[in-house]
């Protein structure tokens, strides 16, 4: 099994400064619908549920619910599709990720890399107050989904 590198990147809206990325290793070789992601890794996300629109388009929204050490969950919006450098932005509009974080956005780039692709997740977020610690659970978290789709994905 090859594995190529995938970083992930923290960004303080606020502040600007950029955090050291942490190292993962995985490769994506085929598409993976999001319907599909409590089936593959039910330990991690227990439910994803349309609210408005569907899977796929920009201003649909979504709720998920996810273990980041203990049960939450996230109202989340596609904020952007961009096919050309294949990217797709999520922003959290409600949920327990809000109580910490004022602004909390995921981008997912995923880039052609052989027979796979290279999966580069880019975090973005304004803390509540000074006190809350940077998402490190949720850094683990979509690293942790990541791998599981990886390892779905393999298989097939």
């Amino acid at each position: 099994m090859k594995h190529t590198k995938k970083w992930l990147k923290l960004q303080n809206l606020r502040s600007n400064q950029r955090f050291s990325p942490l190292l993962i290793r995985s490769t994506i070789s085929s598409s993976a619908k999001c319907y599909l992601v409590p089936k593959i890794c039910p330990e991690l996300v227990t439910d994803i549920k349309v609210v408005k629109g569907d899977w796929e388009t920009v201003g649909s929204v979504r709720i998920w619910k996810y273990v980041a050490g203990l049960s939450e969950n996230v109202s989340e919006t596609i904020e952007s599709i961009d096919d050309r450098n294949k990217s797709i932005t999520f922003n959290a509009l409600d949920g327990d990720i809000t109580k910490y974080y004022k602004t909390f956005k995921g981008i997912v780039t995923v880039t052609a890399n052989g027979q796979g692709s290279l999966v580069k997740w880019t975090l973005m977020y304004e803390k509540q107050n000074q006190n809350i610690p940077d998402p490190e659970k949720y850094i683990e978290l979509v690293s942790a989904i990541t791998k599981s789709v990886d390892a779905y994905l393999l298989k097939k």
